[in-house]
């Protein structure tokens, strides 16, 4: 067992990998690419681990490290942050919402988001029927041995779907329309054909949707996808100097 591996199995207790709240963290904590992630701990006084950061290089972003924390309150935030961070480094950062206060203390964030998590919900994506599977969509091979599906017309893709990650429990949907083929129901039918093959994998399908994105928050739900009420907040980040 590697150190990793070790730290891994320590910081487990603290994450439900299959509940969309921390499904993004768990993905990235305990399930990314071992060669890319470091992971930080913090203990109690009494020598219990009550929190963590995991820092992760991925393919989205080269030069900005994903960072997702969990911690019980400001003061272990704030340690962890101080501990892990570089001042004046960019990272891009996922955090509980409830986490916003010490957030504001310890980092500079020029243009925070917050998401809605959403789940598919079975009897929600049955309803919807087949009428979103347009006969246009095509899966095709992604990168690191994932799918998407597609659309095209023109000789380029006008409407794609796949994932942004997949863990063993659940998988983040994502969705792209160029805009001049926006308005045709194709961003439905990749999602809908997306969400299709992740239930087929026996994953839960989530989708990630910044509150101001009304066109994307109708379209998860025109598919039969049901918001949790749960939030995260998520933007670039950087520690502020002492």
């Amino acid at each position: 067992m590697t150190d990793l591996d070790a730290q891994r199995a320590a910081i487990r207790p603290l994450l439900a990998p299959s509940d969309p709240e921390d499904a993004l963290t768990a993905y990235y904590a305990l399930y990314h690419d071992p060669r890319r992630t470091q992971l930080t701990l913090h203990r109690t006084p009494g020598g219990d681990i009550d929190g963590f950061v995991a820092v992760c290089q991925t393919g989205q972003d080269l030069f900005r490290p994903l960072v997702v924390i969990r911690a019980p309150n400001d003061n272990v935030a704030g340690d962890l942050f101080r501990r892990v961070l570089k001042a004046r480094r960019p990272y891009y950062l996922v955090a509980p919402l409830a986490l916003s206060k010490v957030l504001d203390q310890f980092l500079d964030m020029p243009a925070p988001v917050v998401n809605r998590i959403y789940r598919v919900d079975a009897a929600r994506f049955s309803l919807a029927g087949t009428a979103e599977i347009n006969v246009l969509v095509q899966t095709v091979p992604g990168p690191e041995d994932q799918v998407r599906w597609e659309v095209r017309s023109g000789g380029g893709v006008a409407a794609v779907a796949g994932t942004n990650w997949r863990s063993p429990f659940c998988a983040e949907v994502y969705v792209y329309v160029e805009p001049a083929f926006q308005r045709r129901g194709w961003g439905r039918a990749v999602v809908r054909a997306a969400t299709m093959g992740l239930l087929q994998e026996r994953l839960l399908p989530l989708y990630m949707v910044e509150e101001a994105n009304l066109a994307s928050i109708l379209l998860a739900e025109a598919v039969g996808y049901a918001d949790t009420g749960r939030r995260e907040i998520a933007g670039e980040a950087y520690l502020r100097s002492p």
